[in-house]
């Protein structure tokens, strides 16, 4: 139709108690008496009684030396026999644990729910075989490593200082994208209906670019629609997952929003008449001037115009200031979890921290009413709440399979991921055949290859966090099954999912809605003391980490791993020392935690700092 472009995530601690046990004996108090009392009278005796007097006393010498000769032997002997078992004792620890790492048959017993592959166009019986079934264990990557990972847990060392802070000037930035200065749009150009694409994350996106091309072009926007996935396979509408009445009455002031099409539009053939416009009608980050060239007239003409599989199709700049707020005022204000997500999320929160009558900087924010403190006369616990770490492992078949790495499975996994690229990733499969790409090795040293759960757990013990650290993981669609997590679940034993914090009563109203499950990982994620995230390129990561920004006031952590950095690090794994490998990460990691506005072109809904949505008292 027009241009187009198609460029196109609690056990308990079993710590090693080192503590030793042996102690060197002493002497009583009493034995010591007796003996000071004995010498002070073979002295006296010595004065008195002359020389038999002197030989008794000389006797008496040898014989308390040859003891004490005989004492010092047996305390020797004693610690040494002491010293070898605390020696023996950590040894055998060590090699419990590094068989653990080796032997993924044998993997903490959590309940992870793994990847059953889907697609759109055949049965789930006519998959691939499902993942991590049926295979030998492949070899430990990174076993060195890992070991040495293992014995700098087990020293219980203090977490470095800044491990829970975020940078200082993080909190010169407030939020500020709720302030209106104009008048409300009537929409009377027509009206705009979208259907978005993709998973919750990529929707998200949409409707608040949605709300901005309503507010560009005066038109009403009817209430999104959210597409179906074969792939997805969920059934969810914008209000199963967001609060309708609360969106519309908040964005009130800025675009007109209406449930429906009016009677007299419902019956129109929308496609026969030209009103039906695709993503691929539209140029990736198409400009403002292109929906007023472009759509406008169509509206103009038809009254209504219906946006199919609508995406990231409105750029990013340049954006007139108070649309830009808007986008801002979509994102952070207006979507709102309905009340059957934000309890659900609630008891996760309060699962992770144990304790829900301290409040964190963004519990109002994503459990409303929910996160209010307890009324007089309710009983609260008085203990302290649990930080935890939240990790967004994007290690999913679909990002391991599009990236062309290679993860250490050999043949198989080659072979595996080829058969997948063919029925998910086509265009790929083309590509392939037409031009030479990158081989893995420089693929990963630009930093394009996802990090993997291996390289993930490692990078965790190098910042420092302690084998007790309570870590949430987001999606838990692992590639490669259970065993993938071996290392993770091994050293950092307070690993969980949401499938273990709830019970089956609990989770079953989500259990056929991917995007309601990933609603609950956003709340999680995102109320989290840190945030860690292994793909910066994620969806999910970028609404998790930009809302972390909007609402942390400087007190809310993200990890953002440079994988380039990281690359170069991992690559020396066969004979970088410990002590090495932890400050080079620490240091490529601390670097990430810079704080500076939204560069030009880039997301406002990942990069909030900027004069539109957040204002900076920063002298």
């Amino acid at each position: 139709m027009f241009r187009s472009s198609n460029n196109d995530d609690f056990s308990g601690s079993s710590d090693l108690n080192e503590e030793d046990m042996i102690k060197d004996p002493q002497p009583d108090a009493s034995t010591s008496g007796n003996l000071r009392k004995s010498v002070s009278q073979s002295t006296s005796s010595l004065t008195s009684n002359g020389s038999v007097e002197s030989i008794s006393a000389t006797r008496f010498s040898h014989g308390s030396r040859r003891k004490s000769k005989r004492w010092r032997g047996w305390c020797q002997r004693r610690g040494i026999a002491g010293l070898a078992l605390l020696v023996l004792v950590f040894f055998i620890f060590n090699s419990w644990m590094l068989y653990r790492i080796r032997d993924p048959g044998r993997a903490a017993g959590i309940k992870v729910k793994y990847l059953k592959m889907n697609s759109s166009t055949v049965s789930i019986k006519e998959e691939l075989v499902k993942l991590g079934k049926g295979k030998k264990p492949q070899k430990t990557i990174y076993a060195r490593l890992l070991a040495k990972a293992s014995h700098a847990l087990a020293e219980n060392k203090p977490e470095p200082e800044d491990l829970w802070v975020d940078h200082d000037n993080a909190s010169f930035w407030k939020p500020c994208a709720d302030q209106r200065d104009w008048e409300p749009s009537e929409g009377n150009n027509g009206y705009i209906m979208v259907t978005a694409n993709g998973g919750i994350n990529q929707q998200r996106v949409a409707i608040c670019n949605a709300v901005a091309v309503a507010r560009l072009l005066n038109a009403t926007l009817v209430l999104p629609g959210l597409m179906y996935s074969s792939v997805w396979r969920d059934a969810s509408q914008f209000g199963n997952i967001y609060q309708e009445d609360h969106f519309i009455n908040y964005l009130k002031p800025d675009v007109r929003i209406v449930k429906e099409l009016p009677k007299q539009l419902k019956s129109l053939d929308l496609d026969a008449i030209g009103s039906v416009v695709s993503d691929a009608d539209i140029v990736k980050e198409a400009k403002p001037g292109f929906y007023k060239k472009y759509i406008l007239p169509i509206l103009h003409l038809n009254r209504v115009v219906h946006f199919v599989g609508f995406g990231n199709r409105l750029a990013s700049d340049p954006i007139p200031f108070k649309v830009q707020r808007l986008r801002c005022r979509c994102n952070f204000h207006a979507l709102r979890f309905v009340p059957k997500i934000q309890e659900t999320g609630a008891l996760l929160i309060q699962r992770m921290r144990q304790n829900m009558s301290q409040l964190g900087p963004l519990d109002k924010h994503l459990l409303g009413p929910l996160a209010e403190p307890k009324k007089k006369g309710q009983r609260s616990h008085s203990t302290k709440a649990s930080r935890y770490l939240a990790l967004h492992l994007r290690f999913e078949i679909d990002m391991v399979a599009h990236s062309l790495c290679e993860f250490g499975g050999g043949k198989e996994e080659q072979k595996e991921l080829e058969a997948y690229r063919e029925k998910h990733f086509p265009a790929l499969i083309e590509l392939k055949k037409t031009q030479k790409l990158p081989s893995t090795a420089a693929l990963r040293e630009e930093g394009l290859c996802p990090l993997m759960p291996e390289e993930t757990v490692l990078m965790l013990a190098a910042l420092g966090f302690n084998r007790k650290t309570r870590i949430y993981l987001a999606g838990a669609h692992i590639y490669g099954g259970k065993s993938r997590l071996t290392a993770l679940t091994t050293l950092f034993p307070n690993l969980v999912t949401k499938e273990n914090l709830l019970s089956s009563a609990e989770i079953e109203p989500f259990a056929n809605f991917s995007s309601q499950l990933a609603a609950l990982d956003f709340i999680t994620c995102t109320a989290a003391d840190n945030f860690a995230m292994t793909d910066s390129g994620s969806q999910f990561s970028s609404l998790v980490s930009g809302y972390r920004i909007y609402y942390g006031g400087g007190e809310m952590p993200t990890i953002r791993p440079n994988k380039r950095r990281l690359a170069d690090i991992f690559v020396k794994n066969n004979t970088i020392e410990w002590s090495v490998f932890e400050k080079r990460v620490r240091k490529a990691v601390r670097q990430t935690k810079r704080v500076f506005s939204r560069p030009t072109g880039r997301s406002v809904y990942r990069y909030p700092r900027c004069p539109e949505c957040m204002c900076s008292d920063q002298p």
